[in-house]
């Protein structure tokens, strides 16, 4: 079984190679401590309708940087999609091996038992550009065959998806996703858990 630590040290451990549809070469891979200014880049490009549906705590060099900082000091594997050509992050995938209470709680009340043995959280964003292109279900199997290296079964949305954001909701239910249940998110937004069983 793969850990955070192996990733961390050998980042080309999960790396994988892919043409996207426009025939752009890009790369899927770990973030790297290197990747803090290009991780900027990508944050700083995403509009505001974009950082509507994935929050970050910023969307600037700091902010990258805290996240390069984390790279295996806590729960967390973030992957990137490079631009080969350009060099250019556009997509950042991440991976929660920690579960919140609110998740079990909530996911509980609907008759699933989760368990950080057993399942993790995912987070996809993509740069506006590469938004409902098909990038998002090339990327997905190699992201999942990741967790099931990491020993996971089955795969829930980090923070749920938001219930307005209907392309969001046809690409995971046609990748799988099933529907557990609304809640209200934070800021009292209405928003509904998905889970995926790998298994």
């Amino acid at each position: 079984m793969l850990t955070l630590t192996d990733i961390a040290g050998d980042p080309l451990v999960p790396t994988s190679r892919l043409r996207l549809r426009d025939g752009v070469k890009a790369a899927l891979r770990p973030l790297v401590h290197a990747d803090a200014e290009r991780l900027a880049g990508f944050l700083d490009g995403l509009s505001p309708e974009s950082r509507r549906l994935s929050t970050f705590d910023g969307y600037d060099l700091a902010a990258a940087r805290a996240l390069c900082d984390a790279i295996a000091r806590y729960d967390k594997l973030r992957l990137v999609l490079e631009d080969e050509s350009s060099g250019r992050i556009v997509g950042l995938f991440e991976l929660s091996l920690a579960l919140t209470a609110g998740d079990i709680a909530r996911y509980r009340a609907a008759g699933i038992h989760l368990t950080e043995r057993t399942d993790c959280r995912f987070g996809p964003t993509l740069a506006d550009a590469y938004q409902g292109s098909g990038v998002g279900s090339l990327v997905l199997p190699i992201v999942m065959e990741a967790v099931r290296r990491l020993g996971r079964a089955r795969v829930i949305l980090w923070g749920g998806v938001l219930a307005d954001n209907a392309r969001a909701l046809r690409f995971y239910q046609k990748n799988g996703f099933q529907l557990v249940g609304p809640f209200i998110g934070p800021g009292g937004t209405s928003s509904l858990d998905m889970i995926l069983s790998l298994t």
